[in-house]
């Protein structure tokens, strides 16, 4: 998977690594020379006092090195942008996937893991791509290289390579295959504790009204304590690494010291070619290390590459259709036996669902708990598809219909109601960028919110918090509701809308939005009887199918779910009468 995802995102990179190969091989042959030179200053130069040849090969030495810098300087210019490139568009083909989902698919992967994956999953694929090019490219030049050079310069001296380069790759593999487990461990565990910190950020006024302080914190400490352990047995064998390797390091060198002075004083080796052999045994080391330390991102980084495959990976339930079509926008709505099953679910949650809603009327679904009334209201503009029966809107199935075409035709105010960070007037807009401020504190009278707005210091320009936390529930239904006035569609879906409103502000919000809605079809969930007295038509929902329809004083008479619902809210004596 992580080989795939490389190629997949790293081909219009081409170029840019194609450079930096290029480069990567002249600073690596520059680097190779120098040592040579190095010995031949030494032997030549040193040895036999000629000053004209240490100034003369000196002066080649610093030509290589400038060469070699400006190489090197340039690979990781080169490997830097490709590997900031790749983690940005591998970040933006998430988020892009991530958007296609239907509600099904982010329950599946939950809001916490999504997020991990798409930063922290993409982060270390990303180090991976950045060191491979500044560093994997360099390892086995150098290791090849520095090979050939040393047993240029002397070959029984080279036999020492038999033994300190499987030993610093086996030490290194030994540790590196300890930490592999604990690398699979990390990034779940990671992923509980975002999910629990989220939890309790939400969940805060939840947690100090039931006096759960101590336990939640409890729970935290729990998820922090496994991810801390995990992190520290890495941490551990990590810090395990640097003395193995230098010691492996310091140790070649006292063999190639022991064993070259006895050539040196056999006659059989020259000091410089020894001071050289040395410095290409450290470089074929150094490229050992470069190679078994990429090995401890490799797994890392493949672990986040399987976890960011698997979102990729997954389709959308509600897919785009291949033949689009475009109805003319009329707004009315009709179910045909619709169902909707969840996968694995033994039995549906709506079935045999049929009704209509025209243009100008208003049609309530109302119902128990868990009834399915938000599920019914989520299958009009497919935020999940049916899985039996047809959802019609104008005169098409919405499965037919282009995508932000429907939607396009949809005004929704969600049962949590949900602001983004901004101001008013920002969220506001979100229903139509180009309103007017005039538009903006119109659709504030109609939905019963300029007052408050009008009281705030900043008025259309105060802030509002990530969720709208630092308003009122009622305020955020009332903002909810006229960013889907301000954007003027032709059918309006209010999940339970108006719940967070006192009956009076209701009954005014109400008044006020009928001429706005007039030519529009209005689809609306409710709790509330008093919310769908008047109404055009009421479906009645139990256990997910539809066991009532008709007006209030209809269903009064023909539905006996409806009458207890009433009677639960207002009193038998009310419902007799």
């Amino acid at each position: 998977m992580l080989i795939r995802l490389l190629l997949r995102f790293l081909r219009p990179y081409t170029r840019p690594l194609a450079m930096l190969i290029v480069l990567q091989l002249v600073a690596t042959i520059a680097s190779l020379y120098l040592p040579s030179l190095n010995a031949a200053i030494i032997d030549r130069g040193v040895t036999t006092g000629d000053t004209g040849y240490i100034l003369t090969t000196g002066a080649v030495m610093l030509a290589i090195a400038a060469a070699q810098i400006a190489c090197s300087i340039s690979a990781v210019y080169f490997g830097a942008r490709a590997a900031m490139g790749y983690g940005r568009d591998l970040r933006a083909a998430i988020f892009h996937h991530i958007g296609s989902f239907s509600s099904r698919e982010v329950g599946k992967f939950g809001a916490p893991s999504l997020i991990t994956r798409t930063t922290n999953d993409v982060q270390q694929v990303q180090m991976l791509v950045l060191m491979g090019c500044t560093m994997l490219v360099t390892a086995p030049i150098m290791c090849v290289g520095g090979i050939v050079m040393a047993l240029r310069e002397d070959l029984p001296l080279s036999k020492l390579l038999l033994v300190s380069v499987p030993l610093l790759a086996g030490s290194i593999g030994f540790i590196i295959g300890r930490m592999i487990p604990q690398f699979r461990a990390m990034q779940p565990r990671l992923d509980t504790v975002n999910r629990i910190l989220r939890e309790q950020i939400n969940g805060m006024r939840v947690v100090r009204a039931f006096v759960r302080e101590r336990s939640e914190a409890a729970r935290f400490d729990s998820a922090n304590g496994d991810l801390t352990a995990t992190a520290l047995k890495v941490g551990k064998l990590q810090a395990l690494m640097f003395p193995t390797v230098m010691l492996v390091f310091n140790a070649s060198s006292i063999a190639v010291l022991w064993f070259g002075s006895h050539r040196i004083a056999s006659g059989s080796l020259q000091i410089g070619a020894m001071t050289a052999f040395l410095s290409y045994l450290m470089q074929i080391l150094v490229a050992v290390m470069i190679a078994t330390f990429m090995g401890i991102m490799i797994p890392r980084a493949a672990v986040s590459a399987e976890r960011i495959t698997d979102v990729l990976s997954t389709s959308s339930s509600v897919v785009p259709p291949r033949s689009p079509v475009r109805p003319a926008a009329r707004g009315t709505v009709e179910l045909r036996d619709v169902e909707y099953r969840y996968p694995g679910a033994e039995l549906p949650v709506l079935s045999a669902i049929s009704f209509d809603a025209q243009p100008g009327t208003t049609t309530a679904i109302i119902g128990g708990t868990g009834a399915g009334k938000t599920t019914l209201l989520d299958l009009i503009p497919r935020l999940i598809d049916a899985t039996a029966g047809v959802v019609v809107v104008d005169a098409a199935d919405v499965r037919e219909i282009e995508m932000e075409t429907l939607w396009a035709r949809i005004g929704m105010v969600p049962q949590r109601p949900y602001l983004f960070s901004g101001t008013v007037a920002t969220n506001l807009r979100y229903g139509n960028p180009q309103a007017t401020d005039d538009e903006l504190w119109a659709v504030l009278e109609v939905a019963q919110a300029r007052d408050f707005v009008e009281a705030m210091p900043l008025k259309l320009d105060a802030p509002i918090a990530q969720g709208g936390t630092n308003v009122s529930g009622g305020q955020r239904q009332r903002l909810s509701i006229a960013r889907a006035l301000l954007r003027k569609p032709k059918i309006y879906l209010f999940d339970d809308s108006f719940s967070a409103l006192d009956l009076a502000t209701e009954a005014r919000l109400r008044a006020a939005l009928k001429p706005h809605v007039v030519d529009a079809t209005v689809i609306m969930v409710a709790q509330r009887v008093a919310s769908v007295i008047d109404v055009d038509q009421i479906i009645v929902l139990d256990g997910g199918r539809v066991v009532g329809r008709g007006t209030h004083v209809e269903l009064l008479r023909t539905c006996p779910t409806y009458v207890e619902i009433v009677a639960s809210q207002q009193g038998t004596a009310e419902v007799a009468a």
